[in-house]
């Protein structure tokens, strides 16, 4: 986060990350070809649809205090500069695999608190927090095979000696980056909103725990295989 907005930020460092998504650039890197953003969502949320990216109200990210004085025109303009270079980024190599491929698929990879009644508290109901959320709710019907093929694929995988509770719809259906991934270029592929349930760390302390961070990411990697004979298929 720019220091000229923590300077104006009522949030520690430790109450932002807690609404990160931390190590998702460790599991998005089993993909060959993938981006890890280092900005704060509470800079910008480039998961957010332009004119709600950034925060000004409690209502808009968890009920939080966010400010002692709102970002002025000028802080939110360079914000969403960030914002528009992350966009023409995606644009870019999107256009790039399709140039090279005809199709493509976007992993879209976030991570989910369940523990927010506090440190000590017991996890919020794993019935409606799976370990792995898939989000699709602006996925085309043609990419449908594509998504099933994750969904299978993923629930095949094993953390800790149990199958990866693997779902869809559940906490999120998907957010701006797959609406605009689908609204742009859902003729020649589609975006799969993929939220990890932050079993693979404390979310109060940030202390991680690298067995389950390391099983997740080579359970997204092993989806790749299936996801691509999907897509080719679609």
């Amino acid at each position: 986060m720019r220091r000229e907005l923590q300077a104006i930020s009522k949030l520690g460092w430790d109450q932002r990350l807690r609404e990160e998504d931390p190590h998702t650039g460790t599991l998005a890197d089993v993909i060959p070809t993938h981006v890890v953003v280092h900005v704060s969502r509470f800079e910008v949320d480039l998961n957010r649809p332009p004119d709600e990216a950034v925060y000004r109200r409690s209502e808009d990210a968890w009920d939080l205090d966010l400010w002692y004085s709102m970002p002025d025109g000028e802080q939110v303009a360079r914000s969403m500069a960030k914002y528009e270079a992350f966009y023409g980024d995606i644009a870019r190599l999107i256009e790039e695999a399709i140039a090279a491929h005809g199709r493509f698929v976007l992993y879209d990879v976030h991570s989910y608190n369940h523990r927010r009644r506090g440190p000590a508290a017991p996890i919020d109901d794993p019935a409606a927090n799976p370990t792995v959320n898939l989000g699709t709710g602006t996925l085309p019907d043609r990419w449908r095979p594509v998504a099933d093929a994750f969904l299978k694929t993923m629930a095949d995988q094993r953390l800790y000696g149990e199958p990866i509770d693997t779902r869809e719809n559940v906490r999120f259906r998907g957010g701006y980056l797959s609406k605009w991934t689908h609204d742009t270029y859902g003729e020649y592929g589609c975006s799969l909103a993929i939220e990890f349930k932050k079993v693979f760390m404390d979310e109060w302390t940030a202390l991680v725990d690298p067995t389950a961070l390391r099983s997740l990411r080579a359970a997204l990697g092993a989806t790749t295989e299936e996801v691509h004979a999907a897509l080719e298929a679609a």
